[in-house]
């Protein structure tokens, strides 16, 4: 499967997730950058509320596309200790990478949100929003993160995933529904015509529609269609 943006694979991945749209307790939340995009089709195929929900990769140094592990908004940290021990990485090495990222976490959660706080999860059904997975890191980050906040339940969805990120992330996640996990797989962006990067300009502008478009959590609407996932 290849999808035409993120728009399109949103459009997709909708079509899939139809019983959630029933949902007045639904909220989706994505991951940026790539990830709000695809959240932005979703919440409004659902009619669900959108948020944003930072997680950084942490990356190896020098080869930052390569996970050593992941950090999530209230500084939940997952490991890639098959990465990390496999290189012989520094406990030095991956501190400094920890505290980078966090602050661009910051950085993000104050430009994304103009001082909002953000939406609150507690006894919700949360939608993960991510544009795909390759390793899952981030995706695993989220879920610990998420996790903390007391949803009723957490269910991924992305429109393409690598087989063990399929299954680890699933393993993690209370659901998951993924349009494709084909093989070979070489990285989220060989499945996308367009995988051009997301800036922040366009996530501040895509959430500001959503939040024109969107009910407040538990005021979930009828959906607007019959049914309507680079390394991470």
């Amino acid at each position: 499967m290849i999808f035409q943006d993120r728009r399109d694979a949103g459009r997709k991945l909708a079509m899939e997730l139809g019983e959630f749209a029933k949902q007045p307790d639904l909220l989706v939340l994505a991951l940026p950058r790539g990830g709000i995009p695809v959240g932005v089709e979703i919440a409004r195929a659902c009619g669900a509320p959108l948020d944003v929900f930072v997680v950084r990769k942490l990356g190896v140094p020098g080869h930052e596309e390569l996970a050593m592990g992941a950090i999530a908004s209230g500084g939940v940290v997952v490991r890639n200790h098959e990465v990390i021990d496999g290189l012989h990485l520094t406990d030095d090495a991956l501190e400094t990478a920890i505290r980078r990222e966090t602050r661009e976490i910051v950085r993000r959660e104050r430009l994304y949100r103009d001082g909002r706080p953000p939406l609150q999860m507690r006894g919700l059904t949360v939608l993960l929003v991510d544009d795909g997975l390759a390793t899952g890191s981030t995706m695993m980050a989220a879920i610990h993160a998420v996790r903390e906040q007391e949803p009723k339940s957490i269910v991924v969805a992305v429109p393409v995933a690598s087989r063990s990120a399929y299954r680890e992330v699933g393993d993690e996640a209370d659901a998951i529904i993924c349009s494709a996990t084909p093989e070979p797989f070489f990285g989220v962006g060989q499945f996308y015509r367009d995988f051009s990067q997301t800036s922040d300009e366009e996530v501040r502008s895509l959430l500001a529609v959503a939040r024109a478009e969107s009910p407040s959590p538990g005021e979930g609407s009828s959906p607007t269609s019959d049914r309507d996932t680079g390394g991470r």
